[in-house]
């Protein structure tokens, strides 16, 4: 190969590492290194762990690949026949030897390091009863909902109490698929399977946080996104106290977070349009939808109370006789 051809080829090469390089970071939060602010004290271990790892790969990366950079030129073919074999090498114990235990030694390193942060990520700090908050997350195509300790329920918008101990059930009803809660500025993912609960917890200062679902779940995967509204106390209990008599706004949401999933007023979506069409005035007919399903849509609201189903109706009801747009 011509040593113009060559010096092109190695220009482009680290031109295009150099621009995608530079896109990720561009493009993710931290420089494109971490995968979230860590707002929470297992977020911090999560990132502590991620950070160390990332150090001994990459000393593995760099020395590889310096090793075959140098390799590749030092026997190189040169000025040698094409025909000719090169340098017959055998045998190097202690280079052998090197790179058997230094893999080890690494390996050792981050298994301990691993196994000591591990605790504090998955098991939550000891609080008495009385100070426990545990709100059920439970993962649906294509939506969340949340269910707070009085029975209030909440979809797409977790609404939690700031700079205390959170605990999680994560779950998705049997008849679902399988869903994973992210929560970046919380560290871990954790799956919703069916039939199964997955425990996490978080404990955060007051402020809003992105919801993601990291399981391909579905056609409308992209759009199950959602957001944690971490609040005072007291604007916690007057939230969940509110919400178990409001029933408007648990309709709004579920407008807004199920059934605007997948249609639309004025125009059909993925689902036909819905605009002034009776059915959402009728509660018997959405009801046995929403519980069997019907074609492609799925039984979103399989398992839903009574007061979810009026929920619903007594917000969609205005769509159903006038046809207005929400």
């Amino acid at each position: 190969m011509p040593s113009g051809v060559r010096r092109f080829a190695l220009a482009t090469f680290v031109t295009t590492v150099v621009a995608l390089t530079t896109t990720i970071a561009a493009y993710a939060g931290n420089g494109g290194f971490l995968p979230g602010e860590a707002h929470s004290p297992n977020a911090h271990r999560v990132h502590n762990a991620f950070v160390f790892v990332s150090i001994f790969t990459g000393v593995i990366l760099v020395g590889v690949e310096a090793a075959l950079v140098v390799f590749i030129v030092k026997y190189r073919r040169g000025k040698r026949e094409r025909t000719a074999e090169g340098p017959q090498i055998h045998g190097a114990t202690k280079l052998e030897i090197i790179w058997t235990v230094v893999p080890v030694v690494f390996l050792a390193a981050i298994g301990s390091f691993l196994f000591y942060k591990l605790p504090g990520i998955a098991h939550a700090p000891s609080a008495a009863a009385a100070d426990q908050t545990v709100i059920k997350v439970s993962g649906r195509q294509f939506y969340w909902q949340f269910t707070y300790p009085n029975g209030a329920i909440s979809i797409d918008q977790m609404v939690a109490p700031a700079d205390e101990v959170v605990n999680e059930r994560i779950s998705a009803p049997t008849w679902d698929v399988i869903h994973s809660w992210w929560v970046p500025d919380f560290g871990g993912k954790y799956d919703a399977i069916p039939g199964r609960v997955n425990k996490t917890w978080f404990k955060t200062p007051p402020g809003t946080y992105v919801v993601r679902c990291y399981e391909l779940c579905g056609i409308q995967h992209s759009a199950m996104y959602g957001l944690v509204r971490v609040v005072p106390r007291a604007q916690y209990e007057q939230f969940i106290t509110n919400r178990a008599g409001d029933r408007l706004a648990l309709g709004r949401e579920e407008w807004h977070g199920v059934c605007e999933k997948c249609h639309r007023l004025g125009s059909k979506y993925i689902g036909p349009n819905l605009q002034g069409n009776p059915l959402l005035a009728d509660r018997r007919g959405i009801e046995q939808l929403l519980r069997n399903g019907q074609g492609q849509m799925p039984p979103v609201g399989q398992d839903w109370t009574d007061h979810q189903i009026d929920s619903l109706v007594a917000y969609t009801k205005q769509f159903g006789r006038a046809g207005g747009n929400g």
